[in-house]
């Protein structure tokens, strides 16, 4: 294999580490494997993730700052249906070794400069809570009514 495969077509490459690495498991002695960009790889799908998780939950808090900050727009119903969805793919890829590693306020913080330079319906949003007003567990778990509550709460 060229050495700059990986560089070039990581398809092929990552299929023709993966049938080196199954002859190593076999028993296999092998020379062959790319270790270096293994690991990077290896790393990277974990990363991936994580990154993925935290884009799903700021999604979901800048809806739900929409939903606080203009309650009475023709788009809440949007919003909500884009929150269940959201928090359904959140969870569904949410590890528990994620859990150390999201830092709720900062992504909280970022959907909250988002939705202050927004003026929808002419008008800008209600004041938004100091800090996150739900859990990591509440976004996972609860329902977008329990979720809207307490953000209401908070304010």
């Amino acid at each position: 294999m060229p050495d700059d495969l990986y560089h070039r077509d990581a398809l092929a490459w990552s299929e023709h580490q993966a049938a080196l690495l199954r002859r190593v498991a076999r028993g296999e002695r092998i020379n062959d494997v790319d270790w270096d960009h293994v690991v990077e790889e290896i790393e990277d799908v974990g990363l991936s993730e994580l990154h993925a998780v935290e884009s799903h939950l700021y999604q979901m808090l800048l809806h739900l700052l929409k939903l606080h900050g203009w309650p009475g727009l023709s788009t809440t119903r949007h919003w909500r249906g884009e929150v269940v969805g959201f928090q359904g793919n959140a969870e569904r890829r949410f590890a528990p070794s994620m859990r150390q590693r999201l830092d709720l306020e900062a992504l909280y913080r970022r959907a909250c400069r988002q939705v202050e330079q927004l003026a929808l319906g002419g008008s800008p949003p209600r004041p938004s809570p100091a800090t996150c007003p739900v859990t990591l567990d509440q976004l996972l778990n609860a329902t977008c009514a329990e979720l809207e509550a307490a953000f209401a709460a908070a304010t």
